[in-house]
């Protein structure tokens, strides 16, 4: 007799351990594909140029690029490399998508430095706009402040360039595999 493929039950208050193992192993299954969901999301920013110089997806790559010449680790690399990852379905709120999806896979450190970005990186237009440019001033004495200026500063604001130095794409893949490739903390791992 072949097992179910699927789960049997219509109302989660009917649902059976064996439902939850078939769901869980399937869930391991397609989880194993994030990383390249992830990448293909990340392409999505190819030719989107927004408005900016460059696209968006050279942003991305030049701000991982200058992020691992300076020689971040790579989880920092590819919070570098996907910050922006949110652009293309939430324009009024990318850093918020962006640190949603790396959460359960890297440090709180560089969680928070990704979910803040877009405020710290208003310094530099925010005035343009009408706005307060010191509103990432609001986090002064937060422990990671220093940490998310210092990403605004040297990595994500001068990677605007044409001429900027720009690692493809196929460089940052492995480094994005091995950040997605097990959770750190999820509501669905045991710790």
């Amino acid at each position: 007799m072949n097992a179910p493929t699927r789960a049997t039950f219509k109302h989660m208050k009917d649902s059976t351990f064996e439902d939850w193992q078939l769901i869980m192993g399937e869930m391991r299954h397609y989880s194993a594909g994030l990383a390249d969901r992830m990448l293909d999301q990340l392409r999505a920013l190819e030719g989107d140029c927004g408005g900016f110089i460059v696209d968006r997806l050279t942003h991305c790559l030049q701000t991982a690029t200058l992020a691992h010449k300076d020689g971040k680790d790579e989880e920092y690399v590819v919070c570098a490399l996907l910050h922006d990852i949110g652009d293309t379905l939430g324009p009024y709120n990318h850093a918020d998508i962006a640190a949603t999806y790396l959460q359960p896979f890297i440090s709180e450190k560089n969680h928070w430095m990704v979910k803040h970005h877009a405020i710290f990186q208003g310094y530099y237009f925010f005035h343009h706009l009408g706005l307060d440019r010191e509103l990432y001033k609001q986090y002064e004495g937060h422990e990671y402040f220093d940490y998310t200026k210092e990403f605004i500063d040297k990595y994500d604001a001068p990677a605007f360039d044409p001429d900027g130095e720009t690692y493809p794409l196929s460089f940052f893949e492995p480094m994005v595999r091995k950040v997605f490739a097990a959770p750190k903390q999820s509501l669905y791992k045991k710790d």
